[in-house]
């Protein structure tokens, strides 16, 4: 059994993570996925995230494609739930290219592409702006 591990924020849950976590899943048997807590969410980001942390691996959780979620308590854990989960893949978007090559060692680290035209951010910043308007 090939197990596939993610991690994410998934604030704001939109169809960027739906692409994600699809393709991710499509990649082994098993699917991981480690949600930021409330606290990492806000040290990586630099603010809040919109939703809480229990609401957003609820979203997680319920996915389909998504066998098993838990919380991530820090970047520097991943190599510690690889081993937890068992995780054969380790799946992140392309924009964190390079930065978990160290885990090769472990399991095959793949980088996906995001989806084009769709963030966190920029939907939270369209969202200030029709406030304005």
């Amino acid at each position: 059994m090939t197990t596939v591990i993610t991690f994410g924020t998934f604030d704001v849950f939109h169809v960027g993570h739906v692409n994600l976590l699809i393709r991710a899943a499509n990649l082994g048997d098993r699917l991981v996925v480690g949600v930021s807590t409330d606290r990492l969410s806000a040290a990586k980001k630099g603010r809040k995230p919109v939703y809480r942390q229990d609401h957003r691996i609820e979203i997680v959780r319920n996915l389909a494609c998504v066998n098993q979620a838990f919380y991530e308590h820090s970047l520097e854990a991943k190599r510690s739930y690889i081993e937890k989960f068992r995780a054969n893949i380790l799946v992140m978007g392309d924009d964190w290219a390079g930065k978990f090559d160290s885990l090769g060692d472990i399991c095959d680290v793949r980088y996906l592409p995001r989806t084009e035209d769709v963030s966190t951010t920029s939907i939270i910043r369209d969202i200030r702006l029709r406030g304005t308007e």
